[in-house]
């Protein structure tokens, strides 16, 4: 047997596998994971798409349980049996909506359960929830460790839910930052259609309540008429898929901006797409550590971006970006017009943003620390097992 087939088994478990920040960074650690070290498998409660070809590591299975709304006791039925059959050494949930398999994954005999915290849902952006509190707090006990991807989740975590700190870590997201780049002194950016000269804001992420792309539509309109000289040329895009996606559509009609905002549905040339870009926004009611927003920020982009959750630990107020109360248009059209009054400095913010990734987001140190996680954690509770040395490809 083969280093390679002989590697432990970690089963992700998330609620869909499709375009989306969490599962952009779920499939560039599994790409990117020593093959020796770990083997991996994804399983969506609801659904896959094509997204799932993003994952080019060899041998990677992917399964859907197709999960109906509510408790689904097939559901947990379901996931028993093919953990029996796939016999993981480690079940890595994440965010609420795949907690509650931590006991399903103990029956089937998974000697270690791991819940990831990227995340809040759009109907409790600040975890007020009682119940789905104490559904956290019943599942703690099934856990190993429940980290978090943000200082405010990671504390949040430990002080309402009462996540020991001997379990509990923050694990930082890490970005390409050959990836997602600048452009070069010789290159243009697409226009997406709206021609020359144009100034484009933009935003990337899954068009759901919790991103509130309608504030960021109003905070547009705002800015063409704050800014009447400059209006001609202001331009949004909001790149992304979601049940929300025809709403906004029809929104943008009604206010009278068609051909001036740009709703394309999910891509897969985000880096290429974050180039045409001259200011990046997001306009989330909750977030965790925002993959989106270092993306941007790598592409050398100012952001504009909402004080919620993790996004004050990424967006250097005044130093890479502008920081903006969530729900609010007029700051948010404020904060985008100072950009488009003064190129100078958004330049100077995006620059700045770039030099912030590359020295506290990187991409290796992202994969190593969830190696690290898993190493520690296998040696620990299979105590016989030979040692495993982190390292990143």
């Amino acid at each position: 047997m083969n280093a390679q087939t002989s590697a432990p088994l970690v089963v992700h478990l998330t609620y869909v596998l499709d375009f989306g920040g969490l599962e952009t960074l779920l499939v560039e650690r599994i790409n990117r994971m020593p093959a020796g070290a770990y083997r991996h498998a994804v399983v969506a409660l609801t659904r896959y798409t094509d997204f799932a070809r993003k994952i080019t590591k060899p041998g990677v299975e992917v399964y859907a349980l197709n999960k109906e709304a509510g408790l689904s006791l097939a559901t947990h039925a379901d996931l028993f049996k093919l953990l029996r059959r796939l016999k993981p050494a480690i079940l890595h949930t994440y965010n609420l909506a795949a907690i509650e398999y931590a006991p399903v994954a103990l029956l089937a005999g998974v000697p270690i359960r791991i819940n990831g915290l990227h995340g809040r849902d759009a109907a409790d952006p600040e975890g007020r929830n009682l119940k789905h509190n104490f559904l956290r707090r019943l599942m703690l006990p099934f856990y190993d460790h429940c980290y978090a991807n943000s200082g405010d989740m990671l504390a949040w975590n430990r002080e309402v839910i009462g996540v020991p700190e001997s379990k509990s870590c923050l694990l930082a997201n890490g970005i390409d930052a050959e990836r997602f780049r600048p452009l070069a002194g010789d290159e243009t950016g697409p226009d997406f259609g709206f021609g020359p000269d144009c100034r484009v804001i933009g935003t990337v992420g899954r068009v759901t309540e919790v991103k509130d792309h309608a504030t960021l539509i109003d905070a547009f309109a705002l800015l063409r008429a704050r800014l009447p000289e400059q209006a001609a040329n202001l331009r949004l895009a909001i790149v992304g898929e979601g049940s929300l996606l025809p709403a906004l559509r029809e929104k943008v009609r009604a206010l009278g901006l068609e051909g001036l905002v740009w709703l394309p549905g999910a891509r897969y040339d985000v880096p290429d797409i974050l180039r045409g870009f001259d200011i990046y926004a997001i306009s989330s009611i909750a977030e965790g550590t925002p993959g989106s927003v270092l993306e941007a920020m790598a592409s050398g982009l100012p952001v504009v971006g909402t004080r919620v959750g993790g996004v004050p630990e990424v967006i250097a107020d005044g130093v890479t970006g502008q920081l903006v109360p969530p729900r609010d248009a007029d700051a948010m059209a404020d904060a985008l017009a100072r950009y488009v009054r003064a190129p100078a400095m958004a330049q100077a913010h995006g620059a700045a943003g770039r030099a912030r990734v590359m020295s506290h987001y990187s991409m290796p140190a992202m994969v190593a620390g969830y190696q690290a996680l898993y190493d520690s954690l296998l040696e620990r509770k299979t105590p016989f097992r030979k040692p495993i040395k982190s390292c990143v490809e």
